[in-house]
């Protein structure tokens, strides 16, 4: 069963709310950081945003951004049943893809989050910090 990325529409918005508010509402409880529907909606509606797939079955999703240097993964996140199947490293490669035109793939985790083991697995490094994160870049270079 292949794994496979469909772009995301205004229809998939609650669905991509809902999990990454689920997703992350213990980080935001530990850091005492607010979360805001309204907030996510704007950022949702600028971001470049697709659902992971296998066959028929919506996994998870990932929202990108991008700049002249890199692409940005500005969210990331599974159901937590489909956690472990090798989509999040499948995607990851195909975000490296992706990113071979500029250069970089970079992103920011909470520094509790324990994805950062899978990013650093997948060639990502730690390039700096802030406050509660890490921010992490992956060099990609056309092979």
């Amino acid at each position: 069963m292949a794994f496979h990325l469909r772009a995301a529409t205004n229809q998939d918005l609650p669905f991509a709310r809902t999990l990454t508010h689920q997703s992350m509402s213990r980080y935001y409880l530990q850091y005492g950081l607010l979360w805001s529907n309204d907030g996510f909606d704007i950022a949702w509606a600028g971001r470049e945003n697709w659902l992971i797939c296998r066959d028929d079955t919506v996994l998870g999703f990932i929202s990108l951004s991008r700049d002249s240097r890199a692409v940005y993964i500005r969210e990331l996140h599974m159901l937590e049943a489909c956690r472990g199947l090798g989509a999040g490293s499948w995607v990851l490669e195909q975000m490296a893809v992706k990113a071979q035109a500029l250069g970089l793939l970079r992103l920011t985790v909470f520094k509790t989050n324990p994805a950062k083991r899978l990013y650093q697995r997948m060639g990502f490094s730690i390039v700096g910090e802030e406050d509660c994160f890490w921010r992490m870049e992956r060099v990609c270079h056309v092979s």
